[in-house]
């Protein structure tokens, strides 16, 4: 129980209530007595998996718990949870980023108030960070980047989702921005595809972070417990098949 707490402590930056009931008696005991504290991820990826899952699920305190606990605790910066909102934005929708974004600067500014001290100030972002504005260098670096990504040919630009979104935004810019790693970008992405119930997404972001190098089969298997802890163990089942499917396939 003492490490359990300790954990939670260390994770969640406040002090643990008591557990009363079977299911605080499990989020101490498993949740954080066994999952946070496993060796196979570090503690900042394990917090992407967690607040992808918790912004997804839509659960106002557990935002607003894990937000406040990842910046009070320095693992994650206030501009790379700005980074994170962006990216998460695209593979979750932006209603469901909206509302963490506030979140944010609540829990930016209550952390500062904490501390006595103003409350940080948000980056100004210089239209440079847009990316190259010449549509067809941006087109030709999406597909490139898609390729990289997704190891995979990018499909042509027929319809506004593939040239307007897909080519030009998410991979023509996003996945290109500096504030995240692509490993990073892949933690996070692998949670969204998971969460969003999206087969051919969900096995080709799984199959392209293990074959590309950039998550090990060892760190992908402590993504999928860690997903399964905070969206469920029926859709971490489809997330850990995907996982068997592909690292099957690279073995092979």
């Amino acid at each position: 129980m003492g490490d359990a707490e300790q954990t939670y402590r260390e994770v969640m930056t406040r002090e643990p209530t008591p557990a009363t009931t079977p299911y605080e008696a499990a989020t101490r005991d498993f949740v954080f007595g066994e999952v946070w504290s496993r060796p196979g991820l570090s503690r900042r990826d394990r917090r992407w998996v967690a607040l992808t899952c918790v912004a997804a699920a839509d659960s106002p305190e557990p935002i607003d718990d894990h937000v406040y606990a990842a910046l009070k605790s320095g693992d994650i910066s206030l501009p790379e949870m700005l980074e994170f909102i962006l990216h998460f934005a695209v593979y979750c929708g932006w209603p469901k980023a909206s509302h963490v974004e506030m979140v944010i600067a609540k829990q930016s500014a209550r952390i500062s108030q904490e501390n006595g001290q103003e409350p940080e100030p948000w980056p100004t972002l210089a239209n440079e960070t847009l990316g190259d504005n010449d549509w067809e260098s941006r087109l030709e670096r999406g597909v490139k980047e898609f390729v990289e990504v997704n190891l995979t040919p990018a499909p042509p630009a027929t319809s506004p989702y593939r040239h307007a979104g897909i080519l030009s935004f998410v991979f023509g810019h996003v996945w290109q921005r500096p504030g995240l790693t692509r490993r990073e970008r892949r933690i996070i992405t692998v949670a969204c595809v998971a969460i969003d119930d999206s087969p051919t997404p969900l096995t080709t972001h799984v199959s392209s972070a293990l074959h590309s190098g950039d998550l090990t089969k060892e760190e992908m298997d402590e993504i999928v417990l860690q997903f399964a802890t905070y969206y469920g163990f029926a859709k971490g089942e489809a997330l850990h098949d995907a996982a068997e499917a592909a690292w099957a396939k690279k073995s092979a």
